[in-house]
């Protein structure tokens, strides 16, 4: 079905968004008062110790933002958000048309204003309040050093262990910390950067082009619109590999071979069954960074080139859903993108959609419906931990001014987004259908930045038989409820094909429960062909059914060696964790291996909860591994650990 809304194509004007009118409370900036149309860096990586001090390592340089100014009556002030890491030295405002030979530059005044403990605003003062309509530039020099948004590894914190390494992470609300800038989802904007590294050292950006300028520069193109959470940087040594036609791979030079084997011509096939779902892949280039050890998260969707943590390099291509995931945000979160952090569902819902459609196409209804089971265990657990009626079980969450949208971050607007996406692919009723809306969806909002009602609206005059129907509004299945109330999904979409891999993974488990074992009926079952995920099917219900009987886990351990001794790191959390539920205290020193060898979130905070919970000796093994590992960790994980090792209140 074609697309049946007016607007948005042929020079016909676009229907008004409700987004142009939503706020963000999590930007202290102007960015209603303005359009930006560019943004510029031009900065000098300097490594050394950590600062303050002379020679301390840093960056330095400029950032230049084009700007319109779009209020009728003019402007005599820009905010931009900020941050106290941020040391701006001076301010220098270029006026008059670009064509002008000359543009007037006037050094202009600014002064920071206090925001929340995650930013804080940059106000610059104009001399001449600007007209409507004026297109002007801001060059900002500044330097950072120590701060949330630009994360500087030591060498030991390295795959290589013998060169440093930095990055930024941007989402949500950290590039305040890296570039004075407007840093709200609801706005996008093209991006170009000059990087000046050390010998020895190469950059790479989430840009469409990469280009080496002379010994220690590199430039770069980001030729489409993006939020500014998207810019990123990295600087170490690094090396490339060609997996596909328009994919390479980035490592450390002892990782490179590793990565070149796991995604040596499997991307494309993901890219290439994502543009037939979704439509065009408009970034031009898709190449994955392999971070070093200590990235907190598994994959950052940074476009053209996603930035993924190492414990992907399990050897034998089993984790490839992550990549799948961040594939898909190359339609859903970059192209169209949530107008502000309370909508984080918009992107991540339709995403966790999006990859489980690529992997039906590509591995078969029965494996991905057996992952999405994974996922909603995982929503069932954080709904257990933190009460249904928490008000961040919501879709739509309220960020309250001064709450950092990172602290919010939970299981909900993935997996209970994916539920509320599949109800409406079920009110359909047709799967090619559905698809063509989304093809359509994406086609419609590209480039720009939504609410629920945008998309919502979209899809009611998409399908107006369901419109006359009034499906937003059956009992108990109210669109509004989906978004404004906490608790568990009102629908779940059917997982029953995966059922034939489920059930054999349960009946193993409960064979293990037993406190006499039976090895004949246990040894009958193979493994050996079981995916990552039915094995980790098999290790969840396990752990739900754990302490089991006195020596029934170092027999378990010993008859499965690839579980127990697994390289994979979704098969090395789940061990750890029963091992730790268990207080099998012979191979606790299993989990201060894994938990030396990376410091993705995800792995590495269940596994202090559960020594938390668990034993004196357990309690003793997180303090003894945190103190060993705190300074290989990401800041917020470290600030995380913290408060798992010492709860609030005590």
């Amino acid at each position: 079905m074609e697309s049946r809304r007016p607007g948005g194509h042929c020079g016909v004007a676009r229907r008004p968004l409700h987004s142009a009118q939503a706020v963000d409370v999590a930007s202290a900036s102007s960015f209603r008062a303005f359009e930006i149309l560019h943004l510029h860096l031009d900065l000098r990586a300097e490594f050394g110790p950590p600062g303050p001090g002379p020679g301390s390592r840093g960056l330095s340089g400029t950032v230049v933002l084009e700007l319109r100014c779009l209020l009728p009556e003019g402007a005599s002030e820009l905010r931009l958000d900020s941050h106290s890491c941020l040391e701006v030295t001076a301010a220098t405002l270029r006026r008059g048309q670009p064509e002008d030979q000359q543009p007037l530059s006037e050094t202009v005044p600014f002064h920071t204003q206090p925001f929340s403990h995650y930013g804080q605003a940059l106000c610059v003062a104009f001399p001449q309040p600007c007209r409507p309509a004026e297109r002007f530039q801001l060059e900002l020099t500044y330097r950072v050093g120590e701060g949330p948004g630009v994360c500087w590894l030591a060498p030991e914190q390295t795959a290589g262990k013998k060169k440093p390494f930095v990055y930024t992470q941007g989402q949500a609300v950290l590039n305040r910390a890296f570039f004075p800038c407007f840093d709200t989802p609801a706005v996008k904007c093209t991006y170009s950067a000059l990087i000046e590294v050390p010998d020895g050292f190469t950059a790479v950006m989430s840009a469409s082009t990469w280009e080496k300028r002379g010994p220690n520069k590199f430039s770069f193109q980001m030729c489409q619109p993006i939020p500014s959470y998207l810019i990123a940087l990295a600087i170490g040594d690094l090396a490339s590999a060609e997996v596909g036609p328009r994919s390479r791979v980035w490592a450390e030079p002892c990782l490179i071979e590793a990565a070149k084997e796991e995604y040596n011509g499997v991307i494309e096939e993901f890219l290439a069954t994502g543009e037939k779902l979704f439509g065009p892949y408009v970034w031009g280039r898709y190449d994955l960074l392999f971070m070093p050890p200590s990235f907190p998260f598994g994959g950052m969707e940074n476009p053209c080139l996603t930035f993924v943590t190492p414990c992907l390099l399990a050897g034998d291509r089993s984790l490839a859903d992550v990549i799948i995931h961040e594939i898909s945000h190359s339609w859903f979160g970059n192209l169209v993108t949530n107008a502000n952090w309370g909508e984080f569902w918009l992107n991540e819902g339709f995403t966790m959609y999006a990859q489980r459609r690529i992997s039906t196409i590509l591995f078969g209804a029965a494996y991905t419906c057996l992952e999405a089971a994974t996922g909603r265990a995982l929503l069932r657990q954080h709904m257990d931990v933190s009460g249904e009626e928490n008000p961040l079980n919501k879709l739509r969450v309220k960020i309250e001014p001064g709450v950092d949208p990172d602290d919010t971050y939970n299981e909900t607007p993935y997996e209970k987004g994916y539920c509320f996406v599949s109800y409406l692919a079920h009110l359909v009723g047709d799967q090619d259908q559905f698809d063509n809306f989304l093809k359509a969806y994406v086609d419609e909002f590209k480039f720009q930045s939504i609410m629920a009602e945008d998309f919502l609206e979209f899809y009611l005059e998409y399908f107006p038989e369901l419109k006359k129907k009034r499906v937003d509004s059956i009992p108990g299945f109210e669109f509004d409820r989906w978004l404004n109330t906490p608790g568990w999904p009102p629908y779940l979409p059917d997982l029953s094909p995966g059922d034939s891999l489920m059930k054999p993974a349960e009946e193993l488990a409960e064979l293990w429960v037993t406190s006499e074992l039976d090895m004949q009926a246990i040894e009958a079952v193979s493994i050996s062909t079981w995916k990552t995920y039915q094995l980790v099917y098999f290790l969840d219900k396990i752990l739900q059914k754990s302490p089991l009987p006195p020596g029934n886990v170092k027999k378990l351990g010993e008859t499965y060696p690839k579980i127990s001794n697994a390289r994979n790191a979704e098969l090395r959390l789940r061990w750890g964790q029963i091992i730790l539920k268990n207080d099998h205290q012979e191979e606790f020193w299993k989990v201060k291996e894994f938990l030396q060898s990376q410091g993705k979130q995800k792995y590495t905070l269940p596994l202090y909860h559960a020594m938390m919970r668990g034993s004196e000796m357990a309690q003793t093994l997180a303090k003894d591994i945190f103190s060993a590992t705190a300074s290989q960790l990401h800041s917020n994980v470290v600030n995380y650990v913290q408060q798992i090792l010492v709860p609030k209140g005590s």
